[in-house]
């Protein structure tokens, strides 16, 4: 016989946006009942973020390790390391576990009933939980169901041809890999794999790499690139696989036909809202293209049905979705809040990292803003000498008027850290003067932020 449950909110989807929503409610007193069905945590936590931020961290290891073999400047000799990939992966999984397992412990500690099934929506206020035998009945629905990887009819996975979510699980290293896709995804996997041994090659249809980026950011990436030995298919579109070979057909800018032989295939085009196989439909709601449209506090076109993350299109990244979640949680108790970010940081985690935070100079030009634009290198940072990285920069921009600063990017080691300090500027309305005017930490990376902005005033300092 099937059981209802009865509950002021119910979440679909267990990722960044559902369970960081499900810890506020439940902070706040909501009653409140997850359904997930895989594990906590999503994509991001056990097959995104987390664990390829793991594998970028041991590739980046193992090569300091084998450039220290060959006797590196800074006096460190060892013999050549060998990799146990399967210790790798058995660490990064380590990580992944306690991360999953400590979002368990929150949920729990803040009394929300977490059913482990796939959700089937019956209508805005009634799921049905597959294989549970479960109805659950909610004043609140809060759609958080992800994305999934965009897959290409001519590239079917399996076999050699794999999604991201098998390149972070390897069980032996490829001795060669083609990335179809030089997007953050398929650039960030495909220098981790170059740096652990394997000959990579990159599939892009786009003229350059990271093509979501401006030239100048993405500059020094494409200098690193080309310094790994990955081999790069610019204008290059792929036309399909033969096994029997195990070459993919490429067609070049000129028409012509190339056989490029590999022993896997990485697709990694992009990702999609996950909207399929848990009947959506059923509510009909607004859509935007793809995705599901939504106001300023989440809402979608059906009343007390509300959609956070990648669900809701672009940009998709944890962050936002967490942020949403949490707003969520606050409007249901009765909060009165908004989601109108000034600006939210993307960062791209290649050798060298990129960090963009509000407009670009081309962004700012086509809003009709007249802005200064101005950058400091790391080459004459002293912190960067002394991490061997001295590609990259810091670059500003702001309008001419009030100095008022509208957008920060950065190229160079460690740069997914400035992140904070880019979004925090531009969140409380901060003007060149004000960084210029911040007394900044030496030896830093960081300095190259005060001194972007000195730059901008017409006086830096170190240049």
């Amino acid at each position: 016989m099937q059981q209802t449950l009865n509950t002021t909110l119910l979440i679909i989807g267990g990722g960044p946006g559902g369970y960081v929503a499900a810890i506020r409610a439940g902070q706040l007193g909501i009653s409140t009942i997850l359904v997930e069905g895989q594990a906590l945590g999503g994509t991001c936590l056990n097959i995104g973020c987390i664990p390829s931020k793991a594998l970028i961290h041991v590739a980046e290891q193992f090569q300091q390790t084998r450039h220290h073999s060959q006797g590196s400047a800074l006096g460190i000799n060892v013999s050549a390391p060998t990799l146990d990939i399967g210790k790798s992966v058995e660490w990064k999984d380590g990580i992944v576990d306690r991360l999953t397992t400590g979002v368990a412990a929150l949920l729990k500690k803040h009394k929300v009933q977490v059913i482990q099934g796939w959700a089937r929506v019956v209508d805005g206020k009634t799921v049905d939980i597959e294989g549970a035998d479960t109805r659950i009945q909610c004043e609140h629905l809060l759609l958080a169901s992800g994305s999934k990887s965009v897959n290409l009819p001519m590239l079917p996975l399996g076999g050699p041809i794999i999604s991201s979510t098998e390149a972070l699980a390897p069980k032996a290293l490829p001795k060669r890999l083609i990335v179809v896709g030089g997007g953050y995804i398929g650039l960030e996997l495909g220098i981790a794999y170059r740096k652990l041994g394997a000959e990579v090659s990159v599939v892009e249809a786009q003229e350059r790499i990271l093509p979501a980026y401006d030239a100048e950011l993405t500059q020094p990436v494409l200098e690193s690139v080309k310094q790994l030995g990955i081999k790069l298919y610019l204008k290059h579109s792929v036309e399909g696989f033969d096994a029997a070979t195990h070459t993919l057909q490429v067609r070049a800018p000129n028409g012509d036909s190339l056989q490029l032989e590999t022993d896997q295939v990485l697709v990694a085009v992009g990702r999609k809202p996950n909207t399929q196989g848990w009947n959506l439909e059923a509510l009909n709601l607004e859509m935007n293209a793809a995705a599901l449209r939504i106001d300023n506090r989440c809402q979608t076109s059906m009343r007390n049905v509300w959609a956070i993350g990648d669900l809701a299109g672009e940009p998709m990244l944890a962050h936002r979705a967490m942020a949403q979640g949490e707003m969520v949680a606050e409007l249901i108790a009765g909060q009165h809040r908004e989601f109108n970010p000034t600006a939210i940081a993307a960062v791209c985690f290649t050798d060298p990292e990129l960090v963009v935070v509000g407009k670009t100079p081309d962004e700012a030009k086509a809003a009709g803003l007249d802005c200064i634009v101005s950058s400091f290198p790391f080459a004459a940072n002293g912190r960067a000498m002394t991490l061997e990285s001295k590609s990259g920069f810091v670059r500003v921009v702001a309008r001419r008027d009030n100095h008022l600063i509208v957008g920060w990017q950065a190229v160079g080691v460690g740069v997914s850290e400035l992140s904070t300090a880019f979004g925090q500027s531009l969140e409380m309305g901060a003007r060149l003067e004000d960084i210029a005017g911040t007394i900044h930490a030496h030896p830093t990376l960081g300095e190259a932020v005060q001194e972007a902005a000195l730059r901008a005033l017409g006086h830096a300092l170190h240049l």
